[in-house]
């Protein structure tokens, strides 16, 4: 799967310029990586060249250690998350008496705790180094998963939600940092579909599982879901305690007691920092146990220049949120049976996968972002009209099975808006704090999602369904609006630059103030 990427990725890198090539661009960033003690900084060398052989296989390299381990922990994350979706097909609500709107309620505790979490989360990161954070994580929220088996009533499922909320907040931005390490920004949006594959993917691993562990009834443990939240719970500490010797702080540092030859060798490891840097030289404007200060992070937290993807994020992740959610209660609601309704979730996961990798590629393709991801809410337009207005919803369950189905297959807009945070940072520190804050507007939709549908709306929804079709038409306009945006920004950097002279721009180079993606040599992808 990744290696025709690489080959034709690599190729490019290594037989074109580079920024370092300039000595006094060379001298300056050796200067701020020393400065900054950049774990990687004693293999910067702007002379190092190497081979498209080389070059792949460490790429290759990259892709079984950091991807698919990245992946991997992403689904322990994702059998927790959204194990809870099966349990709703498992008679969940009736056995704990709890309604439709304590459901929502849930939801939303879990949701504000996620958020709430993000920021604080990828400070700790930064701070303490994700290799040690983030499976300490895992480890934290999976013993709370295991304990939901133990619920009882509406207040433990309100309190065991808020802590498997606060603990996974954060995980997604620290995990997709750490990536961000080991690549170039062009394959970065490749590898962040790879790793968001695990959305659709572990809910379909989770509803096949669904089948076996929902027929558990035993004397102490009655209900099938009760086992669920046991076994997937210890499947995730599995990986969580395996993490702590998986997960390298850089490329670097890959040598352990446990690993002694490590993932590369000297001249490998100088190749994937060099190769790294001369994408992005500021990758090395921060150590790995660098905390983000109080300051840097309100001047992150600010940067104006990124809140059109945040805007974006939002809406396109509240055009389908909803529908996400109250997937199975509406196939129960049309009547088909537990294990049907687990069994009915699965085909639009499949087609999710295969319109994310579409739409990934397209965007690599043409190296644009904007102009793809209004792909999503169009999906949405084309799709919740007819739900909204089809006379026989009820009439007619396989037919409505269907149109979610489609709708729910839509390209999901995560690779792509976090890829695009990243490229548009042009810090570490930005990086950081963008990672985190685009999440928190994906969590803040999953929160408006859980109360757009509500009881006295039921069964139809068409009260919900005609807000979403709505928001879905300022999703269009946002993405239209964001690409524009940064086309006139790199217009006016443009402008500006172009009215140095030479000594200028070389002046500019060495003394400006400017910082991130306001510096006027930087510009935006769109």
């Amino acid at each position: 799967m990744f290696v025709d990427v690489v080959d034709s990725e690599s190729l490019s890198s290594v037989e074109s310029s580079h920024i370092f090539q300039d000595p006094t661009v060379a001298q300056r960033y050796r200067e701020l990586y020393e400065k900054t003690q950049y774990e990687c900084r004693h293999h910067f060398d702007p002379d190092f060249t190497w081979t498209e052989e080389e070059e792949a296989k460490v790429v290759r390299r990259n892709d079984w250690n950091v991807t698919f381990w990245a992946f991997l922990m992403f689904t322990a994350l994702n059998f927790d998350r959204y194990n809870l979706h099966q349990a709703l097909s498992d008679n969940f609500l009736e056995d704990l008496n709890l309604t439709t709107n304590n459901y929502n309620i849930g939801n939303t505790i879990n949701l504000v705790c996620f958020l709430a979490a993000e920021l604080p989360s990828q400070l700790i990161s930064k701070k303490v180094g994700p290799d040690i954070w983030i499976p300490t994580q895992i480890v934290l929220w999976s013993v709370v998963s295991i304990v939901q088996a133990n619920i009882t009533d509406k207040y433990g499922f309100y309190v065991t939600r808020a802590l498997v909320g606060a603990l996974q907040g954060g995980f997604i931005c620290d995990v997709c940092l750490w990536i961000s390490y080991f690549y170039t920004s062009k394959e970065f949006t490749f590898r962040l579909s790879v790793f968001y594959i695990s959305n659709p993917l572990s809910q379909i691993l989770s509803s096949l599982l669904a089948f076996a562990l929902l027929k558990i009834h035993t004397a102490a443990l009655p209900e099938g879901w009760r086992w669920m939240f046991i076994v997937e719970g210890v499947f995730t500490l599995i990986v969580g305690i395996a993490s702590y010797f998986k997960m390298p702080a850089s490329a670097v540092q890959t040598k352990k007691w446990y690993r002694k030859n490590g993932w590369f060798t000297e001249r490998e490891e100088k190749i994937v920092v060099n190769r790294v840097l001369r994408d992005d030289p500021t990758k090395g404007d921060m150590h790995n146990r660098q905390p983000v200060t109080p300051k840097e992070l309100v001047k992150a937290f600010f940067d104006f220049d990124l809140v059109p993807i945040y805007i974006v994020r939002l809406l396109c992740d509240l055009a389908m949120g909803p529908v996400s959610l109250y997937l199975q209660i509406s196939l129960r609601q049309l009547g088909f049976s537990t294990f049907k309704t687990n069994a009915l979730t699965i085909p639009s996961g499949i087609i999710a996968i295969i319109t994310m990798f579409i739409i990934a590629y397209i965007s690599e393709r043409f190296n644009s972002r904007g102009y793809v991801m209004v792909i999503i809410p169009l999906w949405a337009i084309s799709t919740l009209i007819p739900l909204r207005y089809w006379s026989g919803a009820l009439k007619d369950p396989w037919g409505t099975f269907a149109l979610m189905t489609v709708m729910l297959g839509h390209p999901p807009s995560w690779a792509l808006s976090i890829s695009w945070c990243s490229a548009n940072s042009n810090s570490v520190r930005s990086r950081a704090v963008s990672a985190a804050v685009v999440n928190m507007f994906s969590q803040a939709a999953s929160i408006i999602s859980s109360n757009v549908f509500r009881k006295d709306d039921a069964p139809l929804y068409h009260r919900g369904t005609s807000q979403l079709i709505g928001i879905s038409f300022g999703a269009v306009f946002a993405c239209l609006g964001a690409s524009l945006y940064y086309q006139l920004r790199n217009k006016q950097k443009t402008k500006k630059w172009n009215l140095f002279t030479e000594e200028e721009k070389e002046e500019y180079l060495k003394s400006t103030t400017d910082e991130g993606n306001k510096r006027l040599d930087f510009k935006f992808v769109h």
